[in-house]
């Protein structure tokens, strides 16, 4: 019986080898060409980008403006922009800015954005504030006056490191107690939301909180969580619908600017002579009687009077009948001119005894 012996051709085994190795490479090719041309890198380059971002080190900075230059933003013009000026290059602020009534509701790349710093939105017809920023656990800053926000959602009590937030000029009626939680805040501005009376107790948690406006609103007195602020140290409630105040506004005892002009006080309470940190006071004239003699005696009180122009009442009556839509804004750069020349008093040896408010019409 014979035996069969295989005989192999190098070439053909060499050749076979070759055509499975370029089939394999084309096959490689062809996958890399199918990856590339697919969403799924683009949306993996983008989660890449948000995890790096979180981590906010210094050689990631220039990769995180170039991704964002790339990105959607930079087809409709409104980037990002990194401020630089005064600070460590360990501590970067991102600022995004939103500016102009064209603008109805905020860009949906927006909420890709979480390591962002800062929130500036001016001016704009944006009437709510999405509920996905309390993934913006980084803002320190949110900027928001002059928009028309009805409501704050309760989310933005996840803002743990938030040290500043505005939205003065909106139609707020309420704010929500969450916002208690927020307990770094130090900075809290919401004047001239109109219907806005009350504020909830939960604010009482705010320790850190050194600055407070909550002018031209309707509250009917000091709000009892205003009174647990124990840093506080400038406060602002004019224009708002005060007839007392309370008995224990001594607690402040760390205030140093008060302004209740605007209100419809009769009288101070003699326990304001007790507090020691107060520096400026700003009250109305006109219904005031009674006054602790400590406050003016104390030379390190500038105890402000002021007075309106009995000339120009009625003629501001008339004036917003007319001009209605005007108000906020007139309303809004005098409480600036009013803020500062106040803080020029600041630098005088002695402050006016009172100051009558002068108007004046420029008819053309």
């Amino acid at each position: 019986m014979g035996i069969d012996i295989p005989v192999y051709d190098l070439s053909l085994i060499r050749e076979l080898w070759e055509t499975r190795v370029k089939k394999h490479k084309q096959r490689q090719r062809k996958e890399q060409e199918r990856i590339s041309k697919s969403a799924l890198a683009k949306i993996n380059q983008q989660w890449q980008y948000r995890i790096t971002c979180r981590k906010m080190k210094i050689n990631e900075v220039n990769a995180l403006h170039c991704y964002l230059e790339r990105s959607a933003f930079a087809e409709m013009d409104i980037l990002p922009t990194v401020d630089t000026t005064g600070l460590d290059s360990e501590d970067k602020k991102f600022i995004f800015e939103l500016n102009g009534k064209k603008w109805r509701k905020l860009p949906e790349d927006l909420q890709y954005m979480t390591f962002l710093r800062e929130w500036h939105i001016h001016g704009t017809r944006v009437q709510k504030i999405p509920t996905f920023i309390q993934e913006f656990v980084y803002l320190r800053v949110l900027d928001m006056p002059k928009n028309g926000f009805t409501i704050l959602p309760p989310e933005i009590g996840k803002l743990v490191n938030l040290k500043e937030l505005n939205v003065n000029y909106n139609k707020l009626s309420s704010i929500p107690p969450e916002l208690g939680e927020c307990e770094n805040l130090e900075k809290l501005e919401i004047t001239a939301n109109i219907d806005l009376s009350e504020l909830p107790f939960e604010l009482s948690n705010l320790k850190k909180l050194k600055h407070l406006d909550i002018a031209e609103n309707k509250f009917a007195t000091i709000p009892v969580c205003v009174l647990r602020m124990s840093s506080l140290q400038w406060l602002d409630i004019s224009n708002n619908r005060l007839t007392d105040l309370p008995e224990d506004i001594d607690r402040l005892d760390e205030l140093q600017t008060l302004f209740l002009h605007k209100n419809k006080l009769t009288y101070l309470p003699m326990v304001m002579g007790n507090m020691d940190a107060l520096k400026m006071l700003v009250v109305s004239g006109g219904e005031l009687i009674s006054t602790p003699s400590k406050l003016h005696d104390n030379p390190n009180i500038k105890f402000i009077t002021l007075f309106d122009n009995p000339l120009s009442k009625g003629d501001d009556e008339d004036e917003k009948a007319v001009h209605s839509d005007d108000t906020t804004e007139q309303e809004y750069h005098e409480k600036e001119f009013m803020h500062t020349y106040i803080e020029t008093l600041k630098d005088r040896a002695t402050a006016p005894t009172y100051t009558t408010k002068v108007s004046l019409t420029c008819l053309l």
